[in-house]
């Protein structure tokens, strides 16, 4: 299961909440973390349905790196409600280096194993996920 270019596999845990929000809608949102000595990815935190952005924005750390999915729901311009899942790769300037390499040597495989990814985002700064960016990629 581990990845031989990062050795880092995924837990279980991951998939099974990336469905429960993809099928079932039961997280606003997840926030994955790298656990270095396990060698896997897994699940930092859930944000409930009712949670909104901002909460989802709060949740990531402001030096460290994570990977995010997050279900944006937003109105079309012809009034229709639909959601878009988006991958956000977090990875501040101000991370450590070796976070950074790690997190994106395992960023492809670890997204390939959450099946539904319709958008992708990289952000260094909060600026490059605002709610302005969620807008207009979603369309």
């Amino acid at each position: 299961m581990a990845n031989a270019a990062s050795g880092m596999a995924v837990h279980d845990d991951c998939k099974l909440r990336f469905l429960e929000l993809k099928a079932k809608r039961t997280h606003r949102f997840i926030v994955f973390k790298i656990e270095e000595q396990q060698k896997q990815v897994i699940v930092e935190k859930l944000g409930e349905p009712n949670q909104g952005y901002e909460d989802f924005a709060s949740s990531l750390p402001a030096d460290e790196c994570r990977y995010a999915v997050y279900d944006f729901e937003f109105m079309t311009e012809g009034n229709v409600p639909k959601s878009r899942i988006f991958f956000i790769a977090w990875s501040p300037d101000t991370s450590r280096v070796r976070s950074k390499m790690i997190y994106a040597s395992s960023k492809d495989r670890f997204k390939r194993e959450l099946d539904g990814i319709q958008v992708e985002l990289q952000a260094t700064d909060p600026t490059e996920m605002g709610l302005d960016v969620f807008k207009s990629r979603a369309n």
